[in-house]
């Protein structure tokens, strides 16, 4: 209700204010037939002013107040008038007067320009923010730019030079042309002289302008995504949880290279086109300022159409990126799950899922055509309005002996040019700010700071590894409602091995994700050694706490490299002793190549067993005081599990945690703790907890039931 009310009155505003400006156009017509037909120049801006407050009066009474776009609707057309009058009396010598034609001319060029104003550059409202935050991206972009500051301007010398050389050109062309009718060897070969050294200059300025821009942005886009990529980095596994893989690739491939393109190819063809602009309506000026003026009036309108073609071509535009971001992500799932697609006989339904994103983008892309289309008609048409209108205004100067034929030629050919010049302006201009609406979403990574505080200095030479899990309470940032861990406390004593068991979605693995401070609890703390984690530094406390998963990622490159993953200076001794009590330097020697052996993309050249050995080795290789094993064995068969959780508990500087199913293999455990409802609720040895008949002796019986 409320919005509605907010839409009722915006629209009942906007026709107050529509009212109000057509009563003041029609007591400005009032007093044009009521002025005298002739004013001296010094009094054309006394009555002006006295038009302006006469407008301004009539406005009040309609309004009651003065909103911003009848106030730059009466100023323009009160000034503009007068200023054309002035200059015409300076540059013509006499002041042409005000009729209905001119007074008209300068009705709909205050309208347009009044309009033009308010869409591009608002006052208030949610418009203003949006063109700030495009005007404060633009020119976050363009700092970004700093440390290429030397080709860019190198760049933007070569363009001014490639510019104004094929101007030149132009000028001199014309006069070899003149030459041929009244031939005068010397200036006809200075002429072709010159041309020929413009021609030089504006095929080195061309060249040497695209390979500056083109290496300027080449080295902007490389050192952004390195600082982008480092941004991503950084970000806590909460960010990962809730942002879609595929839109953070697609910011490095396609929204940085947007920014540099734009960018640089934006300020090039605005400097461009606007020094082309700026001599052709010299010479324009030159041959008539009236007619100048009345094709200038293409500008505001022009500017007013692309200014809403931006702003709903952008929308789309973002709404189109998303969806196709959104294609890939399916893509990428489906190609990922290949198998269980092929086993469940699913490829007819996730083909269908696919076709639906492609078809979602599809309708997105034709909407945005549509946009495309309906503004370049809006501008074609535009154009074609103001070129009939100058060739009607031009045949009035040439009836009243203020022009020729011959010049009126001449300023058609300079008007055409002059068209594309400007549309190519505006368009320019304003696609330098909304064009940067893909740096939106790159700047919103670079400047997220991690939820989790990476600030801790603490580094002891001497760590016994005795880890506190004191009342912890936790929900997932994605479901903050469903809690995991309450009142959870537990202590792993310093040397032993800690088996944590229960069901499956009790927590166990949480506590292993808030262990490695991948996640913060939302209460209670973990404690190393009785400090708090957060205290330690980060690369002390992934050296002296590692994890393996039940599906630990392996990547490219040799078993080796795998292994020392993360350390600069690891020895191939330290490697063959930590896959020694992996028990995995057997199978690694049988590989063709050895430590040396690539293990495929994802590790998919080695088997699963083999996967979970080479990344437990690639834990002991750190010699951590805190080792966490989450199912890492359920993989092995029975012979090499034994000797693995033998190896690792025999360890007395190393604390385990031990996460598993398995309970044949946790009998020998320092210390059992049962998990349920996010809290422990038995805890003691294997024999301790047979003897108290509790949960524990529960599970075991079940456990022994399933496998006979």
């Amino acid at each position: 209700m409320a919005a509605c009310a907010c839409k009722m009155a915006g629209k009942s505003s906007a026709l107050r204010q529509t009212f109000a400006v057509f009563a003041a156009l029609v007591a400005d017509a009032c007093l044009l037939l009521a002025a005298a037909p002739a004013v001296r120049a010094g009094g054309v801006w006394v009555s002006a002013l006295r038009c302006c407050l006469s407008l301004a009066t009539v406005s009040l009474l309609n309004l009651g107040e003065l909103p911003p776009v009848p106030v730059r609707f009466l100023a323009a057309h009160s000034a503009l008038p007068a200023a054309l009058r002035s200059l015409g009396e300076h540059a013509c010598g006499a002041a042409a007067a005000v009729d209905a034609r001119c007074w008209m001319m300068c009705a709909g060029a205050s309208l347009a320009a009044a309009s033009f104003w308010e869409v591009a550059v608002p006052d208030s409202g949610e418009r203003k923010d949006k063109q700030y935050k495009r005007r404060v991206l633009f020119m976050r972009v363009v700092r970004m730019f700093g440390p290429d500051w030397l080709q860019l301007l190198g760049a933007f010398f070569f363009l001014t030079l490639a510019a104004v050389s094929s101007i030149q050109i132009q000028f001199y062309t014309g006069k070899v042309i003149d030459n041929l009718h009244d031939y005068r060897p010397d200036e006809f070969l200075a002429a072709l002289l010159l041309m020929g050294v413009f021609s030089v200059g504006s095929s080195v300025g061309a060249g040497s302008r695209g390979g500056l821009f083109t290496w300027a942005t080449n080295a902007f886009k490389c050192r952004v995504k390195a600082k982008l990529f480092r941004a991503q980095a950084k970000q806590e596994i909460a960010f990962f949880d809730s942002t879609k893989i595929g839109e953070l690739t697609s910011l490095l491939s396609k929204d940085i290279a947007l920014m540099g393109e734009t960018v640089c190819l934006d300020i090039n063809v605005l400097l461009r086109t606007l020094i082309q602009t700026l001599y052709t309506l010299a010479l324009m000026v030159n041959l008539s300022w009236t007619l100048t003026c009345l094709v200038l009036m293409e500008v505001p309108v022009t500017g007013l159409v692309q200014t809403i073609y931006k702003t709903h071509h952008q929308r789309l535009l973002e709404a189109t990126r998303d969806s196709t971001t959104a294609a890939n992500e399916t893509a990428n799932e489906i190609i990922s799950g290949v198998r269980t697609v092929r086993s469940f006989e699913a490829e007819k339904h996730e083909v269908r899922r696919y076709e639906n994103r492609l078809l979602d983008t599809h309708r997105l892309k034709t909407r945005r055509d549509v946009v495309r289309v309906v503004s370049l008609l809006a501008q074609r048409l535009t154009g074609v309005a103001i070129h009939v209108l100058m060739l009607w205004y031009g045949r009035l100067l040439i009836q009243r002996g203020q022009m020729t034929t011959g010049n009126l030629v001449s300023f058609i050919l300079y008007q055409s040019h002059i068209g594309d010049n400007i549309r190519t302006l505006i368009y320019i201009s304003s696609d330098m700010l909304n064009s940067v609406g893909a740096s939106g979403k790159v700047f919103e990574v670079l400047d997220r700071q991690p939820q989790i505080r990476t600030d801790g200095e603490l580094a002891p030479d001497r760590l016994t590894g005795r880890v506190n899990f004191c009342h912890l309470n936790f929900a997932y940032p994605a479901h903050p409602d469903i809690a995991v861990l309450q009142d959870f406390t537990l202590e792993l004593p310093a040397g032993q091995v800690t088996a944590l068991i229960g069901v499956s979605g009790e927590g166990k693995s949480t506590c292993v994700s808030l262990l490695k401070r991948l996640y913060e609890p939302q209460g209670g703390q973990i404690l190393l050694d009785g400090a708090e984690l957060e205290s330690y530094d980060c690369c002390f406390l992934s050296k002296k706490i590692t994890v393996v998963s039940q599906d630990p990622v392996l990547f490219s490159g040799s078993v080796r490299q795998n292994i020392a993953y993360g350390l600069r200076d690891c020895s191939l001794d330290a490697v063959q002793e930590a896959a020694r009590q992996a028990a995995a330097h057997d199978f690694i020697m049988r590989l063709e190549k050895g430590y040396d052996t690539e293990v495929g993309e994802g590790g998919k050249l080695l088997s699963k067993s083999e996967r979970q050995r080479v990344a437990i080795a690639r834990a002991l290789v750190r010699r951590p005081r805190v080792l966490v094993l989450d199912e890492v064995t359920s993989s092995l068969d029975e012979r090499s599990q034994s000797k693995v959780l033998r190896n690792l508990g025999r360890h007395p500087d190393r604390t385990v945690l031990l996460i598993t199913h398995a309970l044949e293999t946790i009998e020998e455990a320092d210390q059992i703790a049962v998990i349920g409802g996010g809290r422990v609720r038995e805890r003691g040895t294997h024999r301790q907890l047979m003897d108290r008949k509790g949960i524990y002796c529960q599970m075991r019986a079940k456990h022994a039931a399933a496998g006979s």
